[in-house]
């Protein structure tokens, strides 16, 4: 085993659904890519101090967590883990919204932007 699996190798309590890995797999056969992984972190800003991010990465970092979901990858970075430790990323396609979403627990509060964290 290299280096960089090693440093993939912890785990992280994000969840994905059923729903959310098979859309998933279709954007990345739309792509036509199969090195992409879906990231999830949070990061500063918003009215509550951290927004949520979700986009597709080729990239893997040191320290980051990764859990297969039956070949969707869902990589979260360490700074994130404890944010996240618990929330479950959906997918949404109904007439009011369509898209991802993440159900967090750890989100103490709303604002009309997105979740407070405490």
């Amino acid at each position: 085993m290299t280096d960089t699996l090693e440093t993939r190798s912890s785990a992280h309590g994000v969840g994905l659904t059923d729903v959310a890995a098979q859309k998933v797999r279709s954007l990345l056969t739309q792509e036509g890519r199969e090195d992409l992984r879906l990231r999830v972190a949070v990061q500063p800003g918003g009215c509550s101090g951290l927004i949520y991010q979700l986009y597709f990465d080729e990239r893997t970092l040191d320290g980051d967590a990764v859990v297969d979901y039956e070949g969707v990858e869902v990589v979260v970075d360490k700074m994130s883990v404890p944010y996240l430790e618990g929330a479950s990323i959906d997918f949404e396609d109904t007439i009011q919204k369509q898209g991802f979403t993440i159900d967090n627990p750890n989100a103490g509060g709303s604002c009309a932007c997105g979740d407070s964290f405490h």
